[in-house]
């Protein structure tokens, strides 16, 4: 099998794992949709792959919104009639300690981690249905496995964004070729840490990092890694930690 040729939507797309992910596939040959909020960053992200010969395209949106996640698929579809694969990639993490009361973060958390997958998912599987095929992955983190210090809030998103995708891959994959992956990443260099303004929460995070972070490369290695495997062969989850990371 190869990744040549696949249309994929990639949301949280204009920095980080996302913006990875697109330059990687588009290195491969698969025709990228980014998309994030902020179109200035999608607007460079193109350009470089397109300056590298790649095929990409982009569309301001905002997971929280089903409307726009709809938007987004039919964007899509009017380029190029298909979806092959949908990376729910957009995330936050403003870790901290639950009696700081920092319920506005909380929600966005929900509202971004939780509810931006589920617009995403809802957003792919009608057409994924239609074509009786497809890919859907998402980007969670190591901790929807365990529960860091100052990170009850942002790991019960993930542990959620497990339960979610194992649910999917339950349900679709005995009536059709649609496969689930989740991808869980240690520690990464990425800007989710500027969301943090928890200065306990920055402490606590800083006394557990490791010397040797991931790169946003890792992660779209592995996520390319499980596009293109074979129809007959689902990667359901990846766990990709730094070497030097103990938990």
């Amino acid at each position: 099998m190869t990744i040549e040729g696949k249309v994929v939507v990639i949301t949280g797309a204009s920095s980080g794992i996302g913006q990875a992910a697109a330059e990687k596939l588009a290195e491969q040959g698969a025709k990228i949709i980014l998309s994030a909020r902020r179109t200035e960053r999608l607007q460079e992200t193109v350009n470089r792959i397109k300056e590298a010969n790649g095929e990409a395209s982009y569309y301001t949106a905002d997971v929280t919104s089903l409307e726009e996640m709809q938007d987004l698929a039919n964007f899509a579809l009017d380029a190029y009639n298909r979806i092959d694969v949908w990376i729910n990639n957009a995330g936050l993490m403003p870790l901290s300690f639950m009696n700081k009361l920092k319920v506005n973060e909380w929600n966005r958390m929900v509202d971004v981690n939780i509810k931006g997958v589920l617009n995403g998912i809802a957003a792919a599987i009608p057409t994924m249905e239609k074509q009786k095929e497809g890919h859907i992955l998402n980007v969670s983190s190591v901790a929807g496995h365990r529960v860091g210090m100052a990170g009850a809030v942002y790991s019960g998103t993930k542990f959620a964004v497990r339960a979610i995708t194992e649910g999917l891959r339950m349900e679709l994959s005995p009536t059709s070729k649609i496969r689930t992956t989740i991808i869980s990443p240690g520690m990464v260099e990425t800007e989710l840490i500027e969301t943090i303004t928890d200065e306990d929460a920055i402490g606590a995070l800083k006394s557990r990092a490791t010397s040797q972070p991931l790169k946003a490369e890792d992660i779209a290695n592995a996520i390319a890694y499980a596009i293109e495997q074979p129809e007959w062969a689902s990667v359901n989850e990846i766990i990709i930690r730094p070497t030097t990371q103990g938990s």
